[in-house]
């Protein structure tokens, strides 16, 4: 104890602090007796006697060991004891039995104050799941297992799965009601389970349209007086009879409903009167949803209820009340913070990662969501009342745009200006169009690139191809990430053969803009024409990942299969063009000459006779089958195919011949004269008509013989004459090349242009630029047409010189002469390059009613 000093007021606190203390001196500890014997024996597991001080309860006796030694510890004085008093203080007194000790421990026992020395402790009681209460428990919890999975079901469109878990979640439902009232516990039944598997289970039906076992569950909750809050359920009764279209009752419900719906509710009350006004729509009674509408936007006003009013202004022609409501609309609040706040404003990393997390997460998609709905709504109506609410309209128009400009929508401004010039579009007023939209040349870049995108696609429609690249330059400079702009840009360099710069400017509009199918579309025909066949096979299969039923799209890789020399391939195309428009006539043909070419004649004699019943003025597909007929021993059906190509072309002798033959190898030589002479009136030089006149005249002994001799002998010394012209010219011409003359060029020109024949037409046709190829046509190919080197004419051909015996003279006659006069009439071309706005392929759609919409930017 003289090492342990208590502090008194006059000593220094903090002094004894360098005092040695021997207690701690583990060097000593061997010569410690009282710590030797403690280690050999269990002295140290006994609790110490404290010595005899003035307040304990303990006499002055010295502490003794085991052996009974009256030896002071030295290890023991370290501390004062408790309540002794030292330098004349008393400590106050604690406890003197320690946690976990005990004065009745035996001599030899071990510290164990958890008890654990007596095991584990024995395993919980097992629940007894024989009795009833808890066979109840456990039914109970098979019911909410059902309602959840039923709901899940729902989640993932898994309907009829989430109505049989429903059904089986009221089967048991009842089963544990049952057995409830058995034993008699029927003040346990639980209320809340009933209603949530009836309910569930009338979602359920509804989900499945199955509306009138969904309207009897409701009922069965909405009559259940021990169910709080059930009225209002009715209006989900209310909105199937909506579906149901019996208007009355669906009214009469939600009035039902919005009586049970306290005020408190507002925003549930304000959604039912909407409901209201749009049931009151459907009934024609707009007077009657007008009052709904207004009570609305005058409580809670917001877009879809703004412009439902103007809906019903509009259907009753109210001027004044329009221009009102209009003014409501785009006063509406959206609650949506400024764009700002997601710009980082300083340098601070923190803020600056906070900002990044909020950018695109789910509440900023919902506030651009909710504002691309409102700016489509002001659009709408915008467009919808401005004819209507001015004498013109482009006043109205006008009106709009300036309320718009004093509204939050600011930026909407310049799209109803660009809406205007489209409106113009529609109402075929080209120039007011082209004048609204050079307005917008000197407007901020993305305004000036939009219009300048129209622009030049108005003047590419106009094949004003200069005025078209102009403007397309001008929507690049003001935005060169404006994948319309590029896209027309190609066009305008497609139109002049360039091909590949084209490819470029299609790639460039992929680049920024990856989903853009006219581009894809695009860089696939410059392939194609470029004879690139497989790059642009991969564009266009890559466009119909896309565009699943484009009929466009899978035509140009049914043709580029027949290129790649794939017939099969192609077919198999074409039949899905056939499933997606079973009516094109094109196509079906198409179809007949793949089959055809594939030796299959019945398939082709099928196609050819369905594209026949849909276009019956194809002159490819009535030769065709005329000469399908001829070949199968039929002319008599032959003759009314080209009797129909007579009336297509009157001034092509040879459809009107080949009639006259059917008509006498089935042996009607009396309609085969008739028919002769009726052609010799008509073309009184043509030789092989006076030949076939001589011979039917010569076998029937008419005396008609002579005359048409004379004729005959008239008729061929005249050809001969042509034939030596022609001849002399073609030596001319010849002898020209060979002597390298520039003057003799004007004689060949000469030279075809007084003989034209099949070959030189189609020459001269070739010299011509050609901004659409016509071979790349869907509805005509290259080889379609009757061109002296299409292997399909060769074929016809032939078998027109078949016809009768080979000794007759016009079966001879070469067929480029025949043809001569027959220019193929060009369909709808799908080949043509799209332009930035989505076109339809047929020109003639050019001012569908869609081209306004269309020709906006993406």
């Amino acid at each position: 104890m003289e090492n342990v000093h208590l502090a008194v007021e006059e000593d220094d606190l903090y002094s004894g602090y360098n005092d040695y203390n021997p207690t701690f001196d583990s060097e000593e500890l061997e010569n410690d007796v009282g710590f030797q014997q403690a280690v050999r024996t269990s002295h140290g597991r006994r609790p110490p006697m404290t010595a005899k001080f003035p307040g304990t309860a303990i006499g002055g006796r010295p502490l003794v060991s085991s052996f009974g030694s009256r030896i002071p510890m030295a290890s023991s004085m370290g501390r004062p004891m408790t309540g002794a008093v030292q330098d004349g203080a008393a400590r106050p007194m604690t406890a003197v039995r320690a946690a976990g000790y005990s004065s009745s421990l035996m001599r030899g026992s071990t510290f164990d104050p958890l008890g654990q020395s007596k095991g584990p402790a024995p395993p919980l009681e097992a629940k007894n799941e024989d009795t009833a209460e808890e066979k109840l428990k456990i039914l109970e919890k098979k019911v909410n297992d059902l309602i959840e999975e039923s709901c899940m079901a729902q989640s993932i469109g898994a309907l009829q799965l989430a109505l049989e878990k429903a059904k089986e979640a009221g089967r048991k439902e009842r089963a544990l009601i049952r057995q409830r009232e058995a034993s008699g516990n029927t003040e346990h039944i639980n209320l809340d389970l009933t209603y949530s598997v009836l309910l569930n289970l009338a979602n359920q039906y509804a989900n499945n349209e199955m509306y009138p076992e969904a309207l009897n569950s409701y009922h069965v909750i909405v009559k259940n007086k021990m169910f709080t809050n059930a009225g209002r359920l009715k209006v989900n009764m209310a909105n199937i009879y909506f579906k149901q279209k019996n208007y009355p009752k669906a009214i009469k419900f939600y009035r039902m409903a919005l009586d049970q719906i306290s005020n408190n509710h507002k925003e549930l009350r304000i959604k039912i009167m909407q409901n209201i006004g749009v049931v009151f729509v459907r009934l024609g009674q707009y007077s009657d949803a007008i009052t709904s509408f207004e009570h609305i936007m005058a409580e809670s006003p917001n877009i879809k209820t703004g412009f439902n009013l103007i809906l019903c202004y509009y259907a009753i022609g109210d001027r004044e009340r329009m221009k009102k409501a209009f003014q409501k609309l785009i006063s509406v609040p959206l609650g949506i913070d400024d764009e700002d706040k997601y710009i980082p404003a300083s340098d601070d990393p923190s803020s600056n990662m906070v900002i990044e997390a909020i950018k695109n997460d789910k509440l900023h998609q919902m506030e651009r969501d909710l504002k691309v709905l409102a700016e489509k709504y002001i659009m709408t109506a915008a467009k919808l009342i401005a004819p209507a609410i001015e004498t013109s309209f482009a006043s109205g128009f006008d009106w709009c745009v300036d309320m718009v400009k004093c509204s939050q929508y600011v930026e909407l401004a310049n799209d109803l200006e660009i809406n205007k010039a489209i409106t113009y579009l529609r109402q075929k007023d080209f120039n007011q169009a082209v004048e609204t939209l050079k307005t917008f040349e000197k407007k901020d870049s993305r305004v000036k690139s939009a219009a300048a995108t129209n622009l030049s696609f108005l003047y590419f429609l106009e094949k004003d191809y200069d005025q078209a690249d102009r403007y397309a330059d001008l929507a690049m400079n003001a935005d060169r990430y404006n994948p319309a702009a590029l896209i027309n840009k190609g066009n305008t360099v497609f139109v002049k053969k360039d091909y590949e710069k084209a490819a470029e400017f299609y790639k460039e509009a992929l680049r920024n803009d990856s989903s853009c199918t006219e581009a894809l579309y695009n860089l696939g025909l410059s392939y194609k024409i470029m004879n690139r066949l497989e790059e642009g096979l991969d564009c266009f299969l890559k466009l119909h990942s896309i565009l699943r039923n484009s009929a466009e799209v899978m035509y140009q890789l049914a043709h580029l299969y027949e290129q790649l020399g794939d017939p099969q391939q192609a077919i198999e195309w074409l039949m899905q063009v056939i499933g997606v428009t079973p009516t094109d006539p094109h196509v079906l043909a198409k179809l007949g000459k793949l089959h055809d070419d594939e030796g299959d004649k019945s398939q082709a004699f099928q196609y050819y006779s369905e594209s026949f019943r849909y276009f019956p003025s194809n002159i490819d597909v009535i030769e065709w089958l005329g000469a399908y007929y001829i070949e199968t021993q039929f002319c008599e059906k032959a003759i009314q195919y080209f009797e129909r190509a007579t009336l297509i072309q009157p001034n092509f002798v040879k459809w009107q011949l080949i009639v006259a033959s059917c008509y006498r190898r089935s042996g009607n030589y009396q309609k085969a004269l008739e028919t002769y002479k009726e052609i010799h009136r008509r073309f009184p030089e043509n030789v092989e008509c006076l030949r076939f006149l001589v011979r039917l005249s010569t076998d029937m002994g008419l005396k008609e013989v002579q005359e048409y001799a004379t004729k005959l002998k008239k008729a061929e010394k005249m050809k001969e004459i042509r034939e030596q012209r022609v001849k002399s010219g073609r030596e001319n011409s010849a002898r020209g090349r060979r002597e390298g003359s520039t003057g003799s060029a004007a004689i060949i020109s000469t030279s075809v242009l007084t003989s034209p024949k099949k070959s030189d037409v189609t020459e001269n046709a070739k010299a011509e630029p050609q901004p659409e190829p016509k071979q790349f046509s869907p509805l005509l190919d290259s080889d379609s047409g009757h061109s002296s080197s299409s292997s399909k004419g060769e074929r016809l051909s032939a078998k027109m010189r078949s016809l009768p015996g080979s000794n007759e003279p016009y079966e001879a006659s070469n067929p480029k002469e025949l043809d001569a006069s027959y220019v193929d009439p060009l369909g709808p071309q799908m080949d043509r390059p799209k332009t930035g706005a989505k076109k339809p392929a047929d020109d003639d759609d050019f001012a569908d009613e869609d081209l306004g919409d269309d020709l906006l930017p993406e």
